[in-house]
């Protein structure tokens, strides 16, 4: 792998988002992934090389450690935010279509729930596979999910819920969907969802991690 593009992975797998950043220690005052992607690009690396050989696999690390519980939500969110410091300089060439994506993932938190880190890092983790991501945000109706589908045709949707009175909310917006657009993947996390209640409302898959939410949607694309 291109020396760069290994510093790159690095800077994203530890948190280090640029240059001023005091985390983490042991890299201070060392460029971080926005300088680092800066260069990389102005060096004549392709931005969907940056994004294959150095952001996808460093946040397939991440939520492998995360999975294992080698590192906590507060890491997997340093890390994110490098990512996202790297792909503040790729995202152009992604709307100019000069490079492409993967596919679309539209995502939020349903209707009566206000939670959000779970659902902002299974966004992260999956703009970081390669995706683009339509993020809803929390407290999002059926009616919303329905709209954003109606929009980008074909992507792939993820519903979260942190709360057990409001997984009554998943169920139904699952039912819409699958009532006007029967072939759309859906898929369900959050703390009191499990694979059981995903396969009892209709929806497609459920994991209890980010990670397991990118391979899953690997696989459909692979």
């Amino acid at each position: 792998m291109n020396e760069i593009l290994e510093k790159i992975a690095l800077c994203v797998e530890f948190g280090k988002i640029n240059k001023v950043s005091p985390y983490p220690p042991n890299m201070k005052d060392q460029d971080g992934a926005d300088e680092l992607t800066r260069q990389a690009l102005d060096g004549g690396v392709r931005p969907d090389e940056i994004l294959e050989n150095a952001l996808v696999p460093a946040m397939a690390k991440v939520g492998d450690k995360f999975s294992r519980k080698e590192i906590y939500v507060p890491q997997m969110l340093m890390a994110a935010k490098a990512m996202n410091s790297a792909m503040a300089h790729l995202k152009p060439f992604f709307q100019s279509g000069e490079t492409k994506r993967k596919g679309k993932f539209i995502v939020g938190t349903v209707a009566g729930d206000l939670h959000d880190i779970g659902k902002n890092l299974v966004a992260m983790m999956i703009e970081g596979g390669g995706w683009e991501v339509i993020d809803l945000g929390v407290d999002v109706g059926t009616d919303k999910f329905m709209s954003a589908l109606d929009a980008n045709p074909g992507a792939v949707i993820g519903l979260s819920a942190l709360l057990t009175t409001t997984m009554e909310n998943m169920k139904q917006t699952v039912t819409a969907i699958k009532e006007k657009h029967k072939h759309s993947k859906i898929l369900v996390g959050g703390a009191p969802v499990t694979m059981e209640y995903c396969q009892k409302i209709g929806a497609d898959f459920y994991s209890p991690d980010p990670q397991g939410a990118v391979n899953y949607l690997k696989a459909l694309v692979s």
